[in-house]
């Protein structure tokens, strides 16, 4: 058996923490068409974290971007994205922000350049939704960075089915 010297054993660590070879992150959000009697579409935060828990970073915010100040008052609405970063953020965010979606599948699209120095490993896309008179949801969908792979989630009140997908 064959001992690792010390420089043989960091050079080993480094390559493992090293960021992955950039990919593409999609992920496909569902809006369920809700029979409510006053509609209104919901706020969603889309962001990445580590499996314990520490928020990574924010892929999207939806809100209302028309009335900026009005819009903003509602984001604390989305408690958990709040809480692990949505307060420290300026907004709106260049490639983050955008208007509330319609009931329907909705995409959120980033380049692999956006996670250029995400290392590779496990983490945990979250997507949290609130409505004005309606209710809250957190969907959250594990995956691997770093490799090409899927995986699929599904809310039951705000939030529909939820898909996830790594390209390399």
């Amino acid at each position: 058996m064959r001992k690792l010297t010390l420089a043989a054993t960091a050079a080993m660590a480094s390559a493992a923490a090293a960021p992955a070879l950039a990919g593409d992150l999609n992920v496909s959000v569902e809006i369920p068409r809700l029979s409510v009697a006053a509609y209104h579409r919901p706020y969603v935060a889309v962001w990445i974290e580590r499996p314990d828990n520490t928020a990574v970073r924010t892929l999207a915010v939806w809100y209302e971007v028309s009335n900026v100040a009005e819009g903003k008052d509602w984001l604390k609405d989305m408690r958990t994205w709040w809480r692990r970063g949505g307060r420290a953020m300026t907004l709106p965010a260049d490639g983050v922000s955008s208007a509330t979606k319609a009931p329907g599948r909705q995409t959120v699209s980033v380049p692999g350049a956006r996670l250029a120095g995400l290392p590779a490993g496990d983490y945990v896309v979250v997507i949290e939704a609130a409505r004005e008179l309606g209710g809250r949801e957190v969907v959250r969908v594990p995956f691997r960075w770093g490799a090409a792979n899927t995986a699929r989630a599904s809310g039951s009140t705000e939030l529909g089915a939820v898909s996830l997908t790594v390209t390399r």
